[in-house]
């Protein structure tokens, strides 16, 4: 079944070298900005929860609420990318995300912090989707796990980024002008201006009006469904074993606040390894296979990760734990986007994503109200071990179509 008003069997599109650098340079760097700002907050928790009064469950309430408002960017961005193409929307997001960051260093209560902060929630949603669509399809269709893994390790890049500018501005200035920095991805924007190309596959397939997209996005309800769970397991994952994990070494390891950023800093290296090492891995074996592995891996170093008997061992669990997590999660932007269909790749595949995070957002604030009862080693143990089983099992029930070039043929509705 072909989308009206699409010619969805035209010669392939074979990506340029150039091309495929500076859009997947551009998403990279959009999404590193992105992580960046959300775990500013992650790392600096318990210190906003003290300038407002308030307990560290509320605070984690605020990345709940970031989170839960990142649906409705990729909803906006993402329609106006199948729409007009993903160039324009990926710069207006990156701005307006730019604007809210510096905001937030600002906010006089919590209050207006939880507002600012369900702002950047919308700005977040927006750019995964555009930004991944836009850099898969301008890579080589053989080596798209490969930068898949390394664009999806700008959100590792983006932690670990926080980590260090915890480490050397809170202790000096404390953590309102960390977010003054977040102006950066303003910047971004003129790059992107100037330095990437808009898709050949939107323009070859783009939908002449907005009936069109809709039908093109309603007929295929059945593969959205699967990625919202799937993207609902690795978004239990993902957040379920970081966010909350400066604030276990807080609390149950009495860190102080540089021991923390650092321990955090390495854990963050691995996963940007993992990441690409699993990216790379799945254009070999395929997409499933590999986000299995990582995922039943990962269950075998929970003890590790959160018993460890020593500091080295805690270290060792950091650092390969998010090997593991981030090894899974590499895969994701190629999979997802070969998944979805040329003429709704800017739509689709990010706001399936960021659903699966709103029915994941809670994750954090469970873990802190658990933590309440028993300590946060248990707390986060018992969640990882659950997700990470459904994960698995969630991804290997789905198909894949590695490798499939773009703009050449479009999947039947459903498939």
């Amino acid at each position: 079944m072909t989308t009206p008003g699409i010619n969805s069997r035209r010669d392939p599109i074979a990506p340029d070298a150039s091309g495929h650098r500076s859009a997947i340079t551009a998403s990279f760097l959009g999404w590193t900005l992105d992580a960046f700002d959300y775990f500013l907050v992650v790392m600096a928790l318990t210190a906003i929860a003290k300038d407002f009064g308030r307990a560290d469950k509320d605070i984690a309430y605020s990345l709940t609420v970031t989170l839960a408002f990142r649906p409705v960017g990729a909803f906006i961005f993402g329609l106006l990318a199948d729409r007009y193409g993903r160039r324009i929307p990926l710069m207006i997001d990156l701005v307006f995300y730019a604007a809210v960051e510096v905001a937030t260093g600002f906010a006089r209560d919590f209050q207006s912090f939880l507002v600012l902060r369900a702002l950047f929630g919308i700005g977040m949603g927006g750019e995964w989707g555009v930004g991944a669509s836009l850099a898969m399809e301008k890579a080589p269709a053989r080596r798209r796990g490969i930068l898949s893994g390394f664009l999806q390790e700008g959100y590792a890049c983006g932690y670990l980024l926080a980590a260090l500018c915890y480490f050397v501005v809170f202790p000096r200035w404390g953590w309102r002008p960390m977010f003054f920095i977040g102006g950066l991805p303003a910047l971004l924007a003129l790059y992107v201006r100037t330095g990437v190309k808009e898709s050949e596959v939107w323009e070859r397939t783009r939908h002449r009006n907005w009936s069109d997209l809709g039908r093109g996005i309603a007929s295929n309800w059945k593969l959205f469904v699967y990625l919202v769970l799937l993207m609902t397991m690795m978004n239990f994952i993902s957040h379920g074993t970081q966010d909350m994990y400066p604030t276990f070494l807080q609390r149950d390891w009495g860190f102080t606040p540089q021991a923390r950023a650092a321990l955090t800093a390495v854990s963050m290296v691995g996963a940007i390894i993992g990441g690409i090492a699993f990216g790379h891995y799945s254009d070999r074996v395929g997409r499933r296979r590999a986000i299995v592995t990582a995922l039943l891996l990962a269950i075998v170093m929970i003890p590790l990760w959160a018993f460890a008997p020593t500091l080295t061992l805690l270290v060792v669990g950091a650092f390969v734990m998010q090997f593991m997590v981030q090894g899974a999660w590499g895969v994701i932007p190629a999979h997802i986007t070969e998944l979805s269909p040329d003429s709704v790749r800017g739509f689709l595949p990010g706001f399936a994503y960021q659903c699966g995070v709103m029915l994941a957002s809670y994750v954090t604030y469970i873990e802190a109200v658990f933590a309440e009862r028993m300590t946060y080693a248990r707390s986060m143990a018992l969640t990882a071990a659950t997700v990470f089983t459904v994960g698995a099992i969630v991804a290997w029930a789905g198909r894949e179509r590695r490798g499939v070039v773009f703009g050449e043929t479009s999947p039947a509705a459903g498939d």
